[in-house]
């Protein structure tokens, strides 16, 4: 048994891309420190339309994407997720097709900010319980029980201090990124939500956030969906 934190990413800021990408192999290092920190196995770095490997940090990192698809995010899980896209070109199917076409695990990121990918039919391998507002979890588990998908959770982390708020239990004999691909579709997957001090003082920092830019939708509410990458301070 693992706990992977599914949904990291190793900068904490976007735009300014060159700088960006030379900031990325300390930003991942610091988040892994975290990880370890918090007792986690690993994590998915899966930062926003492209994926670069990382190595050498205190825990491993599961390769990973964000993809902004027409309808919003979805994470790609596994071992050869695609390299760059530009936002917006995917929609959620052909993202599906894509992560499958890698031997990936395609997730639906956030489904209750800035999204309605969680209304497309497409062949999802799961649902993420998103740890910057875990109070959408009810909604989420009713989301997967109808679609009859497994839960996963991610921490959505910009920041070391984000890391492992929320995680996942990966039922695997061993921690590769083949293993994890098939614990999520196996449905061998626990998500896990943390609510210590920390956690729940950044959620509420959040919160306002999010409510400023009104990109929260309860499940009766339509979203817009647009699959922009959120600023720093819109993630």
């Amino acid at each position: 048994m693992f706990n992977i934190d599914l949904h990291v990413h190793s900068r904490f800021f976007h735009g300014h891309e060159t700088a960006a990408q030379l900031f990325d192999p300390l930003g991942f290092r610091m988040v892994a420190r975290m990880a370890d920190y918090r007792d986690l196995d690993a994590i998915a770095v899966t930062n926003h339309d492209y994926h670069r490997p990382f190595r050498g940090g205190a825990v491993p990192a599961v390769p990973g994407i964000e993809i902004s698809t027409t309808k919003g995010h979805v994470l790609v899980v596994g071992p050869d997720p695609p390299t760059r896209l530009e936002p917006g070109t995917l929609t959620p199917a052909e993202t599906v097709e894509l992560a499958h076409d890698r031997d990936c695990a395609a997730i639906i990121a956030h489904p209750y900010r800035n999204s309605t990918v969680r209304d497309v039919d497409a062949e999802f391998d799961a649902i993420e319980v998103n740890g910057k507002h875990p109070r959408t979890e009810e909604w989420v588990r009713a989301l997967a029980d109808r679609h009859d998908l497994p839960l996963v959770g991610g921490s959505d982390t910009h920041y070391p201090v984000e890391v492992g708020r929320a995680y996942t239990r990966v039922d695997a004999d061993e921690l590769t990124p083949e293993s994890v691909v098939d614990a999520i579709r196996d449905g061998r997957v626990d998500a896990r939500v943390r609510y210590e001090t920390a956690d729940q003082f950044v959620r509420r920092a959040y919160r306002r956030i999010h409510r400023e830019k009104d990109n929260l939708h309860r499940p009766d509410e339509e979203s817009p969906g647009v699959g922009e990458p959120p600023t720093a301070e819109g993630e």
